[in-house]
């Protein structure tokens, strides 16, 4: 199955602090967001990635923030069951390609979009949504590009997501809202709880 077809959110999460992976991973699996990207922005991703595929089996953990071949090697051995890359060179896609787990390339114009179908790549991530076009931009993609899906991602919240979900060529959105700093900061699990069952409802 697609990636764009397991959820309606996808959690984009930024973890500094390893012991807090496994809790928050399973209260995003407990509201209904089994799909949960972990970025590779801190020390601790990686770490992270490994723990939550270890400790809970019903999550879907993948590596976001993908810009090296090294990210790549290093997510799967961590883990990893796909990849994100918040844009895309031709020697990253190829990498991804060759890792042998699903992945969504990052894309912001029509040409970029276009370069990745050439390749075989109809599933895409559209980044950064809200700043490069948002509804509008990718409305007006369905029409010369009807084959290609997006997970548009980037400046997306709980009240905008469902404008999002409502186009043809959007399967699913990746957001930030769902793990507020605060609430990473007092291990409120309850309240990301809750926000993953407000998103989960989305769909």
């Amino acid at each position: 199955m697609s990636l764009l077809d397991l959820a309606p959110v996808i959690p984009v999460v930024v973890i500094d602090d390893v012991d807090t992976a496994v809790p928050l991973a399973r209260a995003l699996v407990a509201g209904g967001l089994p799909v949960i990207e972990v970025t590779l922005r801190t020390p601790a991703a990686r770490d992270a990635i490994a723990r939550i595929t270890d400790e809970v089996p019903d999550a879907t953990v993948g590596a976001g923030t993908v810009r090296t071949t090294e990210d790549i090697a290093a997510s799967v051995a961590a883990g990893a069951k796909f990849l994100v890359s918040p844009g895309t060179t031709l020697s990253l896609v190829e990498a991804m390609d060759a890792s042998g787990v699903p992945y969504l390339p990052g894309a912001a114009t029509v040409s970029e979009v276009m370069a990745l179908v050439e390749r075989g790549v109809k599933e895409l991530k559209f980044f950064p949504a809200e700043a490069a076009g948002g509804v509008p931009y990718l409305k007006s993609l369905a029409g010369p590009l009807p084959d290609v899906r997006f997970c548009p991602t980037g400046g997306i919240r709980v009240n905008t997501a469902p404008d999002y979900l409502a186009l043809p060529n959007v399967g699913c959105v990746g957001g930030t809202w769902l793990t507020p700093a605060d609430a990473l900061a007092s291990r409120d699990w309850g309240r990301i709880e809750k926000l993953a069952a407000e998103a989960a409802a989305l769909g």
